[in-house]
């Protein structure tokens, strides 16, 4: 298993991670924007002294001395005030170069620059320049680039440059003569060492107050985060684990167990532990009721399972059904669509000749089908023992109906009283489906339609008509409920009378059981995954024939 991770430390790095991002960006803002000050000071103040310079030189006068690599009067004026501007201000060197390449020697001459008395008097010939002279490798061609292009602007040109003195700033702007062209550069430089020095103390400063910060946040907002949010989290889960160990302990609902985390938090957090500790309560309730439903609808399967036993006992199960006879030869089925069904058959002998033929199907499905079912047949066998024509039979069994039926009840019967010696039979359908006829001079079945007459239990009074019909020898009868016909696949399509007459002419050469049995098998195939709405309930009976008299 993988080792469980604790919400608390991982919460913990989080706001760690937050502080010191927010620290470090706060810090580099702080930063920038003080760094961005200082240059913008030193850029004024490099432009301040260059252009008070520039107002000191003769251009002219100044391209002629270089042209000529001689100086004028004019020429050591402006080298007396640059000499000046170095011993007022600031300023690391002031000085006149007239940029020539990007060459790595030789990039740059020397035109003038300002010295302090106290460098003349130290070392004039280190801190002064020669007019005319190239200053060698002084300038790499990077920094030697930078002077080319202040030559093209109209404004100061500003830098930093190391060099072994240390880091400077320098600002350069153009001479230009009377005709606008740039014969020249101004250039100031100022040191940055003394800012640099500045800058490591503001950026370590602010390294430490960023991380006395980033210490103070992260207690505040953990301790802030453990009392409000980890805290009722981990009572959570002490109250959920405790009621999950319970639940696999015991089978009992009433033993399960479920701690009050007891938070107070006035948040959305305490509405989460409200519902919970109630959603918990009405688990409870409902593993309760569900107990108490579960062991109720055992045992109503376990009667209904009695009372599927008990309905398919009273159904003819057993065959041949009647092993002395010759004379013909049936099979029936009953498939329910629940436990128990409305759908029933039945056949039995009247007198040594004549067999009652029953196929019937009770409206509804599930129990109160199944109680007027056996209703409905106890009545029609009784009734038909005693004697008597179909209609008067099924006219009896619709008048007994009838009685108390206050549920409005029917069922559709298919009774028929069939003669063994002779073929001839007579039939009351009410309202029941058309049976099918297989004729052995066609070789084929085909539907016996007539008129119905009405279904039976709904009005008291009715006369049922009858129908006679004939076997000859070699002839069979296959009759059905409407479960047969209307069995219904996933695309909602019947299987319909159609298939019915397929699946028969197309098991003419079997016998009566594997006929019921493909029949079954073909409406499976049809119907698919979908559920079965309707019993399914059929009878095939084959007439042989009389007896052969024996000589």
């Amino acid at each position: 298993m993988n080792k469980k991770k604790s919400i608390g430390k991982a919460l913990l790095i989080g706001v760690a991670v937050f502080a010191l991002e927010m620290t470090l960006v706060l810090g580099a803002i702080g930063f920038a924007t003080y760094y961005r000050g200082v240059i913008n000071r030193y850029q004024v103040y490099l432009n301040d002294i260059l252009s008070l310079t520039l107002t000191e030189i003769d251009a002219n006068d100044l391209e002629k001395c270089i042209e000529s690599n001689n100086k004028s009067e004019s020429f050591e004026k402006s080298q007396d005030f640059l000499n000046r501007v170095k011993e007022t201000y600031d300023i690391e060197y002031i000085y006149i170069v007239k940029p020539l390449n990007t060459d790595e020697i030789d990039n740059m001459m020397n035109v003038m620059a300002g010295i302090t008395a106290k460098e003349a008097k130290e070392d004039f010939e280190f801190y002064s320049v020669k007019l005319g002279e190239l200053t060698g490798d002084g300038y790499t061609s990077e920094v030697a680039g930078k002077y080319l292009e202040s030559m093209d602007s109209h404004e100061t040109t500003y830098f930093s440059n190391k060099t072994e003195f240390g880091y400077d700033y320098t600002g350069i702007i153009p001479i230009r003569n009377s005709t606008g062209k740039a014969i020249a550069a101004l250039a100031c430089d100022v040191s940055m060492n003394e800012m640099t020095k500045v800058f490591n103390n503001y950026l370590i400063t602010l390294l430490i107050a960023g991380a006395l910060l980033a210490a103070l946040t992260i207690a505040i907002a953990y301790r802030w985060l453990h009392n409000r949010v980890i805290d009722p989290i981990k009572r959570l889960e002490v109250s959920s684990a405790s009621f999950v160990a319970s639940n696999r302990s015991t089978d009992n609902p009433e033993d399960l167990k479920f701690d009050d985390p007891n938070i107070h938090t006035g948040d959305e957090m305490e509405s989460l532990s409200n519902s919970l500790t109630d959603m918990f309560k009405d688990m409870k309730n409902y593993m309760t009721d569900l107990v108490s439903v579960t062991k109720e609808k055992e045992r109503i399967g376990s009667e209904l399972s009695v009372a599927n036993k008990i309905q398919a006992d009273m159904l003819p199960k057993i065959f041949p059904a009647f092993p002395g006879m010759t004379e013909f030869d049936l099979y029936a089925t009953m498939d329910p669509a629940k436990e128990v069904g409305g759908d029933f058959y039945d056949f039995f002998m009247l007198d040594d000749h004549t067999i009652g033929l029953v196929i019937a199907d009770v409206a509804g499905k599930g129990v109160p089908a199944a109680l007027f079912m056996v209703i409905s047949k106890t009545l029609l066998k009784n009734r038909a023992l005693m004697g008597g024509s179909p209609s008067e039979i099924v006219d009896y069994v619709n008048e007994q109906l009838n009685e108390g039926n206050d549920a409005d009840m029917f069922v559709t019967i298919w009774f028929a009283k069939f003669d063994i010696r002779t073929g001839k039979g007579i039939a009351v359908n009410a309202g029941h489906e058309h049976p099918a006829i297989y004729r052995a001079e066609t070789g084929k079945y085909e539907l016996d339609v007539y008129k119905h007459s009405p279904i039976c239990g709904t009005m008291p009074g009715m006369h049922f008509r009858e129908h006679e019909f004939e076997l000859k020898p070699g002839d069979r009868m296959f009759v059905y409920t409407d479960g047969l016909p209307e069995a219904t696949n996933a695309e909602k399509e019947l299987f319909g009378a159609d298939r019915v007459l397929e699946v028969l002419n197309n098991n003419t050469d079997v016998s009566v059981h594997e006929l019921l049995y493909n029949v079954t098998k073909s409406v499976e195939e049809f119907v698919g995954e979908a559920d079965q709405f309707d019993d399914l309930t059929m009878l095939g009976f084959y007439y042989n024939g009389p007896k052969e008299k024996s000589e």
